[in-house]
């Protein structure tokens, strides 16, 4: 948080010293439009553990317009959170952005014009600026009061002003929230601080303003990296996978659902990159029904899963698949959700 009171600090300040020495500028505070300086700007939220630790985390890629008439768009690639340790950001990936379904967070706003007219003159408002924002395929309208500082003639800062809350129940996160307390073993307060300093430049006469995402930095481990990875990360991979409860049959049935193959796809690329691991694809079912009958559905389920992973290209002999039935709950079956959670594949290192 103070990195970025400190960001706004300095572009407000260097955008009233650099005021004097501007050429003018034209009236209308759009014109040719805006293109969003990834590398120096930034996206930044703060979650709390424990009630009382904060941890900051953000984003590594994210683009963003404003066009000749004031509508803002910017959109951040989910898969490039970063909270600084890899199997961290894989857990916020597959936990709790679920970023196989919903890759994106798009937030825009239209900015007004007879608010800015004078930016030119004054260099530097504080506006409060309605926005809408699609996250988790959610969509939300929401208020945030920003700092907007002309820097120079070609380079405008847009800052907010304070954190913005943002409960996670809003954004259909809490499941998500609750996947990642058990997987961490924290507890995570329900809602998270958003902080942003974005820095736009000029588009050029003549052109439009162009979505252009943030250059990755070599070695970032916000971004999933290529080729093949090492031991650990295969085996923490897998153990987060095993947790997403994003593969899905229909009751009684060992065929999948579509809706389990944007999790499969991401399923296929990590295995491929882990050659030297052989995989146990494990089926868990709840209690309803006969222990046989359930053993028999859940080896089916297995199966399913390693044939399915064995026609995309992984070599049969890579995987074993092992149907548990009622055997291993993770939790009561006592209630409905707690039998949905034990209907289940699990994706064991062996």
């Amino acid at each position: 948080m103070q990195a970025i009171s400190a960001f706004r600090s300095v572009l407000t300040v260097g955008g009233l010293l650099l005021g004097t020495a501007a050429l003018a500028q034209s009236a209308d505070p759009f014109e040719h439009g805006w293109e969003l300086d990834g590398e120096a700007s930034e996206l930044r939220f703060l979650s709390v553990k424990k009630n009382s630790k904060a941890e900051h985390s953000g984003f590594a890629s994210f683009s963003g317009v404003i066009d000749e008439n004031g509508a803002a768009e910017i959109r951040v690639q989910l898969d490039s959170v970063d909270t600084k340790i890899d199997l961290r950001n894989v857990r916020m990936r597959f936990l709790f952005f679920e970023t196989f379904n919903f890759p994106e967070a798009v937030i825009t706003a239209q900015l007004p014009t007879d608010q800015l007219t004078d930016l030119h003159d004054v260099r530097h408002k504080i506006i409060d600026l309605p926005y809408t924002m699609n996250l988790h395929g959610v969509t939300q309208e929401r208020t945030a009061q920003v700092a907007i500082t002309l820097v120079d003639n070609d380079r405008v800062a847009v800052a907010n002003t304070a954190p913005i809350a943002i409960p996670l129940t809003d954004f259909a996160l809490e499941e998500g929230r609750g996947k990642l307390q058990e997987a961490a073993e924290v507890d995570i307060l329900p809602f998270g601080f958003v902080s942003f300093g974005f820095v736009f430049d000029r588009a050029r006469p003549g052109t439009r303003p162009k979505l252009v995402l943030a250059a990755a930095t070599p070695g970032d481990t916000a971004l999933e990296t290529k080729g093949d990875l090492d031991r650990d990360a295969c085996v923490g991979r897998m153990e987060i996978l095993s947790r997403t409860g994003n593969i899905y049959f229909n009751s009684g049935s060992a065929r999948l659902d579509r809706s389990s193959l944007p999790l499969l796809g991401n399923l296929h690329d990590i295995i491929s990159r882990c050659p030297e691991l052989r995989i146990e694809v494990g089926g868990h079912t709840d209690r309803d029904g006969s222990d046989a009958a359930n053993r028999a559905l859940s080896e089916r389920r297995a199966q399913a899963v390693t044939d399915y992973l064995v026609a995309q290209g992984i070599g049969p002999e890579r995987l074993v698949s092992v149907g548990y039935g009622e055997s291993r709950p993770v939790v009561s079956n006592d209630t409905a959700e707690g039998k949905r959670r034990n209907r289940r594949i699990e994706f064991v290192p062996v």
